[in-house]
């Protein structure tokens, strides 16, 4: 099997060494760079799976990396950042980033949360896409998801999903008429326990809701529940 290969961009030398050392010990291939324009110079040259990103750097920060990246890749985004206000989580994700780590942080903790997006990107490849069964695929008003070939098309258009945005969307299509709390998404998606799931979700929710043109559309494909959660009527 490939090696996996993480990209850490970092400005702060010992934390980004303390990763790799973690990160390599766990079987992973490590690439570090100290600003954004390293960082994105690497990641057109090298085939990178996951990227673990600091918020605040000289130069180009990360959020502005971020948008920057998913211009033109999918792969999962951690943010690393010392401030742990709500803000921040919610621009570190309003940009694209699949999840989010405070500094200082638990190695542990971190690596499990690399493990945990990696394996959603493998499950969910769009190099897959060799395999047009069919089987895994649901239609739901303008919406189309073939969980095959992660593939998402709304009113025939397709449209380009992250991982976590995609498991988001097939919770629901799969369950129609089921109202899902933010606690609950968050459970069924992350496969984990509760950490702050409400700004995390909603942020995720807009995303796709942008991504879908949900606001021009008269009639919503995900619904709000007021004081209840999210859910995709048929």
């Amino acid at each position: 099997m490939a090696e996996t290969r993480i990209l850490v961009v970092d400005d702060e030398k010992e934390i980004a060494d303390l990763i790799e050392i973690y990160l390599v010990s766990d079987g992973y291939k490590v690439l570090k760079a100290n600003n954004a324009e390293e960082g994105l110079g690497i990641l057109e040259k090298e085939e990178i799976h996951l990227v673990l990103l600091d918020i605040m750097m000289p130069g180009m920060n990360g959020l502005e990396m971020c948008k920057k990246i998913r211009e033109t890749n999918n792969i999962p985004i951690i943010m690393l950042s010392a401030k742990s206000t709500d803000l921040d989580k919610i621009l570190g994700l309003g940009t694209g980033a699949d999840d989010y780590v405070t500094k200082p942080f638990n190695p542990l903790e971190l690596t499990a949360r690399v493990k945990s997006q990696l394996r959603r990107y493998t499950q969910l490849n769009p190099n897959s896409n060799v395999h047009e069964s069919g089987k895994n695929e649901i239609s739901i008003k303008e919406l189309t998801i073939n969980k095959d070939n992660h593939k998402v098309t709304v009113d025939g258009e397709e449209i380009k999903l992250t991982p976590i945005e995609f498991d988001i969307l097939y919770l629901l299509a799969s369950n129609p008429g089921r109202v899902f709390s933010t606690d609950e998404i968050f459970e069924n998606v992350w496969n984990e326990k509760v950490y702050e799931a409400n700004n995390t979700v909603m942020v995720h929710i807009r995303r796709l809701r942008g991504k879908m043109k949900e606001d021009t559309r008269q009639n919503k494909i995900i619904t709000t529940v007021w004081g209840v959660g999210y859910k995709i009527e048929k």
